[in-house]
């Protein structure tokens, strides 16, 4: 067993607390006989390789929360007969509006979708202990452990945060940031208010009775897989700047001009560029590269996919991938707890004294509406990005454990925005020698029909376009 785990949740980390939509998904897809007891050990096996598998939320005497793993009860294991290839979107959908008992629980859920010949492990996971790469990572130690149950876990080191001691070390922040962000949280001082389970369940139950998220899975065979990434690599860009390109032409050819966006989010790994570098363990270790492009359609896709590919590479560097969780680090972490209950409060109504308390809140003018409005975040009604992509790239997994057989990964980002703020989210993960596609979306912005055609539009433009 992993020895006792306490730390401190990073401010950065607390940005997701409490969040609702803050929920990150990976699914294994296993050839063979999957049963419910050797899933239940092969979880108890990898608890000790990685802490956050094993951590609840509690408050220290000072009031700020602390990851521990003394006291956490079991991660819930789940199954489900399958239905279906896409079973468990629907199982992910009705887990995700659940909330997380953070105070008793690893903030983790485990579902086997069973069938005889072929399952699929599901780990739904809260942002705030874990980033896209930890699920792969702990899908697989997973899958290793139901293969040979008698195989002895490696244990890592505990997990280093992204904090100022381990941030890369060719970034800082400038004496005239600092100031003002030293007079924001003095603001905060006097306007502060504080949130708690009671109001993270109510704002869930708020948020999940407005908003329904859809998905709409894509699977690429091993042949399909193995000509997109030749074709990318001949147009001289990666399949991460492809993918985003892609739905950006399919939006640009589909949807009218009013509805387009040219906000662009790509995720990035920070992993490698701490000063203690993360591997393999479990956490919170990503960025995001920004950028703006109106689709050209005079200049053929691969073109505006060559110009996606320079603008992304361009945002690449630590001191921009790092900004923004920088300044996170030298705010009044309360005010990052605050965001979202600012943000998403306002679809609570106000029927009880813990609703009235959050809807009041996304109400007043204090320094938290006064940064979103800056950053142009203050509705829910604005478009933030038109198109947001996370890509674990290719991940070099065994695809035989013992008896059983990875056939492929799926990978469902969630993220750190209410989706509604977003046209689509494309998570992508390329294992087994195959390319998984998960678009998510909210009906507000996009109907089904209309997805649909982005989604022929966009695999149109990366298998179909010369130009």
């Amino acid at each position: 067993m992993h020895k006792p785990y306490t730390r401190k949740v990073t401010a950065i980390e607390r940005f997701f607390a409490r969040s609702p939509f803050a929920i990150v998904t990976m699914v294994a897809r296993i050839r063979g006989e999957v049963t419910e007891r050797s899933l239940r050990t092969a979880v108890d096996q990898v608890k000790a390789r990685h802490p956050n598998l094993s951590v609840r939320i509690v408050q220290d005497e000072d009031g700020d929360p602390l990851l521990t793993t003394e006291g956490a009860q079991e991660i819930p294991v789940v199954v489900v007969p399958r239905q279906s290839d896409d079973h468990w979107a629907s199982v992910v959908a009705e887990s995700s509006r659940i909330p997380f008992e953070f105070e008793t629980h690893p903030a983790v859920r485990i579902f086997l979708i069973q069938s005889p010949a072929e399952s699929e492990l599901v780990i739904l996971c809260h942002h705030i202990i874990c980033d896209g790469l930890s699920l792969a990572y702990v899908t697989r130690d997973i899958l290793q452990q139901l293969g040979n149950p008698a195989r002895e876990v490696e244990v890592l080191p505990d997990p280093i945060p992204i904090g100022l001691d381990n941030i890369a070390p060719d970034v800082s922040t400038s004496s005239i940031v600092r100031f003002f962000i030293n007079r924001m949280n003095k603001q905060w001082d006097s306007e502060k208010i504080l949130f708690d389970q009671a109001d993270y369940r109510t704002l869930t139950s708020a948020y999940w009775g407005r908003y329904t998220h859809q998905v709409l899975p894509i699977e690429l065979s091993e042949d399909e897989t193995t000509s997109l990434i030749e074709r990318c690599r001949n147009e001289e860009v990666t399949v991460n700047s492809a993918l985003a390109a892609a739905f950006v032409a399919a939006q640009a050819i589909v949807l009218d001009e009013k509805s387009l966006h040219p906000g662009i989010g790509i995720g990035a790994s920070l992993r490698d560029r701490l000063r203690v570098p993360a591997g393999e363990v479990m956490g919170f270790y990503a960025g995001i590269a920004t950028l703006k492009h109106k689709y050209n359609h005079k200049a053929g896709f691969w073109e505006n996919a060559r110009n996606i590919h320079r603008k992304a590479t361009s945002q690449y560097a630590n001191k921009t991938l790092f900004n923004d969780l920088l300044n996170w680090l030298h705010l009044d972490p309360t005010i990052m707890e605050s965001i979202h209950f600012k943000r998403i409060g306002v679809l609570v109504q106000a029927e009880a004294d813990q609703s009235t308390k959050l809807f009041d809140f996304s109400q007043r003018a204090d320094v938290i509406s006064s940064i979103l409005k800056r950053d142009n975040m203050d509705s829910l009604d604005k478009i933030y990005w038109g198109t947001a992509v996370t890509n674990l790239t290719r991940l070099d997994f065994p695809t035989a454990y013992g008896d059983l057989e990875l056939d492929r990964l799926i990978f469902k980002p969630g993220g750190g925005f209410p989706l509604v703020t977003v046209n689509l989210v494309v998570g992508a993960v390329t294992c087994a020698g195959k390319l998984s596609i998960v678009v998510e979306y909210v009906e507000d912005n996009i109907q089904f029909e209309t997805m649909e055609q982005i989604k022929e539009k966009a695999l149109e433009c990366l298998f179909t376009d010369s130009s």
